[in-house]
C-alpha cells in the first residue's frame, strides 16, 4: 500500500499548487526528492559506544542502516583526527521518505516540548529546508530506558522546488506545521540564526 502522504500529494497537493503557481503540467510540480537524517557524535571521538548507540537509534527512526560520517580534516583544538568517525547518516528516498516525513509532521514534531510551529527562515534558497531537533526521542521508534545520551540530529527536506516559496508552498501543503506568520516568501535567515523550529 502506498504511502498516504504520497497519495495526498498526487490528489490533492498537485491541483492545488499547479492552480497557484500556474505550471504548465502536473510534472513541473515541485515534489519531495530525498530527505537527510544527519546525526553529529562529537563526544565518540572518546567513546565509541555512543556512535553504535547512535547507529542503532537512527536505524529504528528511519527503518534504514545509517552510514557512519568521517572527521574532513584534523582540528587540534577538539582532539580530532582526519577520518576519525563522528557521527551517522540516512538518505531517504521513495516509499520511506514519504513514510518518515509522514511520522515526522504527525507523531514526532508534535511531541517536541513547547513547539509553537517551524520557522520559515530555514530554507536555503534552493528550495530544501532543515532542522533541528535536540533529542530522539520525539520518535516514539526509540526505547527510553535504553537511551544513554541525549542525541539531536539534522533533518533536511530537500524538494525540487525552483524557489523558497514554492518549497513553503509544497511542504505546508504535506502538512509540515510552519508557525501561522511563516510568509508565502520567506524572508532569508538573520546572520547567526539557527536553522530548526
Amino acid at each position: 500500500m502506498p504511502p498516504r502522504i504520497k497519495e495526498r500529494y498526487k490528489s490533492e497537493v498537485v491541483p492545488s499548487l499547479q492552480k497557484e503557481f500556474g505550471y504548465p503540467n502536473t510534472m513541473a510540480v515541485p515534489k519531495l526528492h530525498k530527505i537527510v537524517v544527519n546525526m553529529g557524535i562529537g563526544e565518540a571521538i572518546q567513546n565509541a559506544k555512543l556512535l553504535e548507540a547512535a547507529t542503532r537509534e537512527l536505524a529504528q527512526i528511519t527503518g534504514q542502516k545509517p552510514v557512519i560520517t568521517r572527521a574532513r580534516k584534523s582540528i587540534a583544538n577538539f582532539k580530532l583526527r582526519k577520518n576519525v568517525p563522528i557521527g551517522a547518516m540516512v538518505t531517504l528516498r521513495g516509499e520511506r521518505m514519504y513514510e518518515f516525513f509522514d511520522r515526522l509532521v504527525n507523531v514526532a514534531l508534535p511531541r517536541v516540548r513547547d513547539f509553537r510551529g517551524l520557522s520559515a527562515r530555514a530554507f536555503d534558497g534552493r528550495g530544501s529546508y532543515t532542522l533541528g531537533l535536540h533529542d530522539q526521542l520525539v520518535f516514539p521508534e526509540v526505547d527510553y530506558s535504553k537511551v544513554e545520551k541525549m542525541k539531536g540530529m539534522n533533518i533536511s527536506i530537500v524538494t525540487d522546488a525552483r524557489t523558497d516559496a514554492e518549497a513553503l508552498a509544497l511542504l505546508r501543503q504535506l502538512g509540515m506545521p510552519f508557525r501561522p506568520d511563516a510568509q508565502r516568501r520567506p524572508a532569508q535567515a538573520e546572520p547567526g540564526e539557527r536553522s530548526g523550529g
